[in-house]
């Protein structure tokens, strides 16, 4: 795989196609907003839709964090399609993920087609609706895409009584492989018919087997047991390439280069600031697929620091010597418990461009666990247990616990009140 795009002349010019996906616009990190990432992202895409000539755009999924993205997010979301509509690019084909408002997206499917943006936001009951046949500009078959968006439970499987959670497994699965077998042999039906030899590319927005996530993904399970149970053989042989969304991580599929997921193309999380996100560019030479990857830049410096509260200081002063605006997960690791470390740190940080985005102490959430002889995580308590464990953690007097379980108790019925009412 060549680290540069390959050059062609304009007589054997292939078909070029961007792969990209989980833009997740609208995304709060530890409550930092970040449109101008956003904006920053979409503004270089577009320029290399424009220096890369690119033919056909294909976004797999997850292009809002929340199924009510605010009115930004719908901007920054149009005026990018504003901005592929006068370029080059001769058509976007969109699928739904799993963070996508089907009806949503698919509101605007009929204006949007108007642009040569396509537009499958929820499972079809005909399979031959999420088979997009492209046309270059002289009307001519270019390409069939497979336009298969996230799978809900509800599209592919029917719950039936007594059923055990083994069975609702394999029923998933087996209604993931027989959606995808019908939508490509309806598209197979329409090559046959066109009597065209053109590429025939798959998208979809799931977690297949092989594929590899991150800590602080965000990454939502799709299927609980069977995740690992959707492998590459759903994917028909007849497509020459499949185009993935839903892990954040850019990689091929159990070593298929064929089978991709682009990745984010922003860090998601701090446990992604190190990687290097990537869009994937696919030349087309007849049906043959030749695949280089564009490298995103890094639009906002983050960073994860650790250690005790010397070396904490120490990487505080080193980064803030870079005078650039870097946010911040510190993990404190000292021996000492340092009650007031959030405190300590906002002093430190005050005057630089650095922002504390997360902080996280270690010694009280080791010491809140602690259990003899046993392992247990947050997830194995209940909110009240962790609640007394921090008091007696921090030696709160008894005859002050009695107060501050009762206020707690308080504030976990007003939360429950508020959610019941938000349903």
């Amino acid at each position: 795989m060549s680290d540069q795009p390959s050059l062609f002349d304009d007589e054997t010019s292939p078909l070029r196609v961007l792969h990209s996906s989980d833009w997740h616009l609208g995304r709060l990190l530890y409550g930092q907003k970040r449109y101008d990432e956003f904006q920053a992202f979409l503004d270089w895409m577009l320029t290399q839709i424009h220096e890369q000539a690119v033919d056909v755009l294909l976004i797999a999924g997850d292009l809002f964090d929340t199924t009510t993205p605010s009115n930004r997010a719908q901007s920054l979301y149009y005026r990018f399609l504003n901005g592929v509509a006068a370029s080059t690019c001769r058509h976007v084909v969109i699928i739904g993920g799993n963070h996508d408002s089907p009806s949503f997206l698919d509101a605007p499917a009929q204006l949007l087609k108007a642009l040569d943006v396509h537009v499958v936001g929820a499972a079809c009951d005909d399979p031959a609706d999420e088979v997009v046949v492209l046309r270059a500009a002289d009307g001519q078959p270019e390409a069939i895409i497979c336009a298969v968006p996230y799978l809900r439970d509800r599209d592919i499987r029917r719950a039936e009584a007594g059923e055990s959670l083994d069975d609702k497994d394999r029923k998933l699965v087996a209604g993931i492989r027989e959606h995808y077998a019908r939508v490509c042999d309806a598209a197979e039906q329409q090559r046959t018919a066109l009597a065209a030899d053109i590429p025939m590319i798959g998208m979809g927005h799931l977690f297949a087997a092989g594929g590899r996530t991150q800590e602080g993904d965000g990454v939502r399970d799709l299927y609980v047991g069977s995740l690992a149970q959707v492998g590459v053989d759903a994917f028909p042989d007849s497509l020459d390439y499949v185009a993935l969304g839903h892990l954040h991580v850019p990689q091929a599929v159990a070593g298929c280069e064929q089978i991709r997921y682009s990745g984010s193309p922003l860090a998601m999380g701090f446990g992604e600031s190190k990687q290097q996100k990537s869009l994937c560019l696919i030349d087309f030479d007849g049906r043959t697929p030749a695949l280089t990857l564009l490298d995103i830049p890094r639009f906002q410096r983050m960073e994860r620091i650790k250690g005790d509260q010397a070396a904490l200081e120490a990487s505080l002063a080193t980064l803030a010597a870079d005078d650039e605006s870097i946010w911040l997960e510190v993990l404190y690791e000292g021996d000492q418990i340092a009650a007031d470390l959030r405190q300590w740190l906002e002093q430190r940080v005050e005057g630089t461009r650095l922002s504390l985005l997360r902080v996280r102490n270690n010694r009280v959430v080791d010491r809140i666990l602690a259990r003899t002889g046993e392992e247990e995580t947050l997830d194995d308590l209940q909110p009240v247990e962790v609640f007394e464990r921090a008091l007696n953690a921090h030696q709160v007097p008894d005859a002050q616990q009695a107060e501050l379980k009762q206020l707690f108790s308080s504030l976990l019925q007003s939360m429950a009140e508020q959610d019941t009412r938000a349903e």
